[in-house]
């Protein structure tokens, strides 16, 4: 089951219940912490190779495709969302975004005009508000999207 973003966040109290309803087990995370060191590659991890954690540019709202405003107004609403994929959670196997908890990011496709599938561009959400990074290269690089211009 997906849960949208930014929307539904039921804290330590609400996972503990659901989790008594749902006869699941309770575990309280530590706070996800952001860090510039090097991490380890999910997908690189059994190769023991690891990624450097790469800066994140910015990219003002007025420049990004007007597909991808379009996404972010989807994303705004909680949908509803062109593709199935859409809403997923986004692993940040790049080790490019800063690093937070396993259900932090969510993928929205950015469609591609011409393109005969989702093509590469997306939004890829953080939790917070307004933290929107956008990526024209399928996660090789990411912006994030500043509102203010």
């Amino acid at each position: 089951m997906r849960i949208p973003p930014r929307i539904t966040r039921i804290g330590a109290a609400g996972a503990l219940a659901s989790a008594l309803l749902i006869g699941g087990t309770a575990v309280a995370a530590p706070p996800a912490v952001a860090t510039t060191h090097t991490a380890t590659s999910y997908a690189a991890a059994a190769h023991v190779t690891s990624v450097h954690v790469q800066d994140v540019g910015n990219v003002c709202y007025s420049k990004l495709p007007s597909q991808a405003h379009d996404t972010l107004d989807l994303i705004a609403k909680g949908g509803p969302y062109p593709y199935p994929k859409d809403g997923t959670v986004f692993d940040n196997r790049e080790g490019i975004l800063p690093s937070q908890s396993s259900d932090y990011y969510h993928e929205f496709t950015v469609i591609t005009p011409g393109s005969p599938d989702r093509g590469a561009r997306r939004i890829v959400a953080g939790e917070k508000k307004d933290e929107d990074y956008y990526t024209a290269d399928h996660y090789k690089t990411f912006d994030l999207v500043d509102r203010s211009c």
